[in-house]
């Protein structure tokens, strides 16, 4: 007998390799010769068709449809000139005791076995195969009638009266009707439901067969061979996968999908055209998944698992700045500098741009701090110009005055360099103009300070101190101590000039837009000779602060100086521990304060006497005791 391979698969997608021997010229010979001949070839047709080769788990449920009525026994019924029969579960069943006053009726819950699905599908294929090829059986037509047995010995029996009676009733040996001549049962039960199966066939002479091949040879429709070794494990192979499409009018087709080509178990190459793929529309059901693991959703990444097929991996979220924007993506990948993962990860969008705005809270609270320090500072710099031929205001060094108070309100405007979009002028202006402003004011306390202490050594006898005083040493003290910070800001103009830049490490998912100093170097020199004049003045003018009540300015100084250089001993590590525009807030808020502190305590005092005490603004009450004092007009 020379055997021809087929495929068969089992319905909706999942592919289970079948082969079809054919008949040699000889065994058509003797098809037409005997009719116990013929019985016999052609349950060994089938004992062929139906061996079970290791056929893959399928997920796949079984859809054929019952002639059947849902309380009666389950059957997948074909005529034919010859019919084989089989006696397969595919589900479990739970019977209720009978009580005599109703039908009995039986329930039924979804097997755990998958594999008599399969059977089912693989039995009725099968035979389709062989009745579709002319050249295996010329005009014999194959039929089958498939019982499920549910498991149970009960509904087994009743199988077996069905099976063995021709008419309606279940009446065995009793004939009524055409008659399909039964040929061979096949049976894929339990062993307890296999040995019943087994008595009752025999008394008929009809063969219960469960086949499983030993050292097989079979051929398919590729034409190349498939060998098993004694254990029934694949050797060698090439198979066609064919997918079987069963439709409601319980007709079927099949459909070539891909190839299996394997040299051992475990190297096989399994190929599919997803193209050639048809999937049947039934009603609530998706097309299956040939995978052991769910898609990594977007936003996760595979993880290989070691020593499990590719196929068969995990899923781990891609880590902070990378994301994943499809399906079981292999890898995350990093955003571009100016985007960042959104909150899935992904996506990558565009960061926020940030900066220290007018339109923001603190960007209104320092803009409207700023004015009204800036206003303040116009009033009293308009009340000593209105008063400025009074006793007060001349023995307070009337020009050094002017020069401090206009550097003060030049000190509130410059902080609205810091506020807004950086741009390129602003940035060459914001730290420069802050230094020299600053080192004026505080050249013009120092100064201050310097001639007060001078005016009372004058007093002494002597006098040689009193020329100093008219050669205008306080102009020569504000002059030399700013130029030397003009000089350290126009070399850092020239050599590093500070410029608009973004910064987009720094906090996640913002890009701030800053002014970058251009050299850091640059930057605290300019700060610190700002604080080294300030400890000067303070500590000159802590020593003259027990100077007589005339020169008592200094006490005032002293206190403002002690304000002014807490502030900005404490700005360097503030600055420093703050990131983003919150470091342009904290130097913003150190010159309002400090600028706040040489107004409050220098000028807001003398303010009080010239406005609400103008008994108090006299020459007397100036010079008091002391008489005779050359005081700098």
């Amino acid at each position: 007998m020379s055997e021809v391979p087929a495929d068969v698969v089992c319905q909706e997608g999942f592919a289970v390799p079948l082969f079809v021997p054919t008949c040699s010229h000889a065994m058509e010979r003797s098809l037409k010769g005997g009719e116990s001949r013929r019985r016999i070839q052609l349950i060994m047709l089938l004992l062929l068709l139906c061996v079970d080769c290791g056929r893959p788990m399928s997920k796949c449920s079984m859809c054929l449809r019952s002639s059947r009525v849902a309380a009666d026994t389950v059957n997948y019924y074909r005529s034919g000139d010859y019919l084989i029969s089989g006696i397969m579960s595919a589900k479990n069943a739970r019977l209720r005791a009978h009580l005599f006053k109703e039908s009995p009726s039986t329930w039924f819950v979804p097997t755990k076995d998958k594999n008599s699905q399969q059977d089912i599908l693989l039995f009725i294929s099968a035979i389709h195969r062989v009745n579709q090829n002319p050249n295996l059986l010329p005009n014999i037509t194959l039929g089958y009638n498939i019982y499920e047995s549910y498991f149970n010995a009960r509904i087994t029996t009743n199988v077996l009266l069905d099976l063995l009676s021709t008419g309606q009733p279940k009446l065995p040996n009793y004939s009524c009707g055409k008659q399909d001549e039964l040929l061979a049962v096949f049976e894929g039960t339990d062993p307890q439901n296999s040995i019943q199966i087994s008595t009752l066939l025999g008394i008929y002479k009809i063969p219960q067969l469960h086949p499983f091949p030993r050292n097989s040879l079979l051929y398919n429709t590729s034409m190349d061979g498939m060998y098993l070794d004694q254990n029934g494990n694949l050797v060698t192979s090439h198979f066609d996968i064919v997918h079987l499409l069963s439709f409601p009018n319980q007709s079927f087709a099949t459909r070539k999908i891909g190839h299996i080509e394997g040299q051992t178990s475990q190297d096989i190459m399994f190929t599919v055209d997803q193209e050639a793929l048809v999937w049947t529309k039934w009603p609530n059901q998706v097309a299956p998944h040939s995978r052991c693991t769910e898609s990594c959703q977007r936003g996760y990444a595979k993880v290989i698992q070691e020593g499990r097929p590719s196929c068969c991996y995990s899923c781990m979220e891609c880590s902070p700045g990378t994301v994943s924007i499809q399906e079981d993506a292999d890898y995350c990948t990093k955003c571009p500098e100016e985007q960042h993962p959104n909150k899935d990860r992904d996506q990558c969008v565009p960061k926020v741009i940030i900066f220290l705005s007018y339109g923001e809270p603190l960007g209104v609270i320092l803009v409207s701090f700023s004015i009204f320090l800036f206003l303040i500072s116009g009033v009293v710099l308009g009340i000593f110009i209105k008063f400025q031929e009074t006793p007060l205001v001349k023995a307070n060094n009337r020009d050094l005055s002017y020069v401090l108070l206009v550097s003060l309100l030049l000190s509130f405007l410059s902080s609205f360099l810091f506020i807004g979009q950086p741009k390129k002028a602003t940035c060459l202006l914001q730290q420069t103009s802050f230094n020299v402003i600053f080192s004026v004011a505080v050249s013009s306390v120092l100064a201050k300070t310097t001639t007060v202490v001078m005016a009372f050594l004058a007093t002494r006898p002597g006098k040689t101190l009193r020329r100093w005083l008219r050669k205008g040493l306080a102009n020569t003290i504000v002059i030399s101590c700013s130029s030397l910070q003009l000089l350290i800001c126009i070399l850092w103009l020239g050599l590093f000039p500070p410029f608009p830049d973004s910064d987009m490490h720094s906090q996640p998912g913002m890009i701030l837009q800053q002014c970058n100093e251009g050299s850091v170097a640059m930057f605290y020199a300019a700060l610190g000779y700002m604080g080294f004049l300030a400890i000067v003045c303070f500590v000159v003018a802590f020593l003259a602060r027990n100077l007589p009540g005339t020169f008592n300015e200094t006490k005032m100084i002293t206190f403002s100086m002690l304000v002014f250089c807490s502030v900005w001993v404490t700005f360097v590590p503030t600055y420093l521990s703050t990131k983003g525009k919150y470091m342009v807030v904290v130097q913003i808020f150190s010159i309002l304060v400090s600028s706040a502190a040489l107004l409050g305590c220098i000028f807001i005092p003398k303010c009080y006497i010239i406005v609400l005490r103008p008994n108090l603004n006299t020459k007397a009450h100036v010079v008091k005791r002391k008489c005779g004092i050359p005081g700098p007009e």
